[in-house]
């Protein structure tokens, strides 16, 4: 009976000693899974930051390229209007000055010549002001289309790098 005790307390024995390093290998294993999982989602946290701030970056870069778009587009409308005001105020200071030499006038073949030449005048200087209007309107418009096509410059840079 002795000899059944003593196999038996050894047999506890070992079955204690395999219990416990079955726990610390499970210890070990959920401590190990747990650290994994903490550190990939550390990572993708951290890559879901850096993402979400490149793409803050990129949206900002495209509101101030909008502004600045819209900016250049104001300056260019303000300069139109302005060259047309002041072609406006020329053209009539040249018909009020035209309609005052035509009251001085001593013959109908003078007010028919000076009427000619006026407007004659007056057609050449409409069509250098429509020219210089329309060089105006095209460098407005290309002024205000830059920051826009910078912008999908670096749009289509972004594409082509996140491709390879």
């Amino acid at each position: 009976m002795a000899e059944t005790k003593e196999a038996a307390e050894k047999v506890a024995t070992a079955t204690k000693k395999t219990a416990s390093k079955a726990k610390s290998a499970a210890d070990t294993g959920v401590y190990a899974f747990t650290d994994a999982g903490q550190t990939a989602f550390k990572e993708g946290f951290e890559r879901s930051a850096a993402a979400f701030g490149e793409m803050s970056e990129y949206s900002k870069g495209n509101l101030d390229a909008v502004i600045a778009s819209f900016t250049a587009a104001t300056q260019g409308a303000e300069k139109i209007n302005s060259s047309v005001s002041a072609y406006a105020k020329k053209s009539m200071e040249d018909g009020m000055e035209a309609a005052k030499s035509m009251a001085s006038v001593k013959s109908i073949q003078e007010a028919i010549e000076m009427q000619a030449d006026f407007y004659k005048s007056a057609l050449d200087s409409y069509m250098a002001e429509m020219a210089k209007t329309a060089d105006m309107a095209a460098a407005a418009m290309k002024d205000a289309w830059k920051p826009i096509n910078d912008r999908a410059v670096v749009a289509m840079d972004q594409l082509q790098a996140a491709g390879r």
